[in-house]
């Protein structure tokens, strides 16, 4: 028997009227990969300088090691800003000209929620994509922290700062996929529904991306 989806936030799901339940996830539910699974087979170095292209981002996906398991770092974005108010995020944004997409990245992080970039080490990228909506590419950076940083927000572009256990991720009550048809194309969108938040979007495509690298590098090991 499938339990109950977990509430989930007040994020706004702007469903086409043509859309279905989507694949089941890449990944086992209800299995915590190690911090070893998450950061293995990641692409190697820095992205190239970006100066040509007008609309790609960085992100910073960080992880930390707690007592209970790996955890990462989202932020719920402010419902004042004009693009993707009140969504839930990992740091990053746009790659300013002649810039990197790590250095994006780490730039953001800071500027976002105050964190020290001499903290963390940076293990490789995930795959990059082009976002249907607004046709951003983005570049997804993977790093570690060995001790829980104290975050400040940057109030005008951050309301909440959250660190998520992959655990409640995996979660048998939490993910679900489903597939949107628009015009001719169709796409496959994935969720994550928390207790108080709705993750989707392009932060859930890089959380389904690294747990299923870390569930192919778990198989495979």
């Amino acid at each position: 028997m499938v339990p109950p989806r977990r509430p989930g936030g007040h994020q706004v799901i702007p469903r086409p009227a043509d859309w279905s339940i989507g694949p089941d996830p890449a990944w086992p539910i209800g299995v915590q990969p190690s911090v070893a699974d998450l950061i293995a087979g990641l692409d190697d170095g820095d992205y190239p300088k970006l100066a040509d292209l007008v609309r790609a981002s960085a992100v910073l996906v960080l992880i930390h090691n707690s007592d209970a398991g790996p955890e990462l770092l989202l932020t719920r974005r402010a419902d004042t800003l004009t693009h993707h108010r009140g969504e839930i995020s990992f740091p990053g944004g746009r790659i300013d000209p002649g810039e990197s997409s790590i250095e994006a990245a780490l730039r953001e992080a800071s500027e976002e929620v105050g964190l020290d970039p001499t903290t963390i080490t940076v293990h490789g990228r995930l795959r990059s994509f082009r976002t249907a909506g607004s046709h951003h590419d983005v570049i997804p950076h993977v790093a570690t922290i060995d001790h829980r940083p104290t975050l400040t927000p940057y109030e005008t572009e951050v309301a909440r700062i959250i660190w998520v256990p992959i655990a409640e991720l995996t979660r048998p009550d939490t993910y679900r996929s489903e597939r949107w048809a628009i015009g001719a194309a169709s796409y496959v969108l994935h969720f994550f529904y928390l207790d108080d938040e709705t993750v989707w979007g392009a932060t859930a495509r890089i959380l389904n991306d690294l747990l299923a690298r870390a569930a192919s590098h778990t198989s495979s090991g």
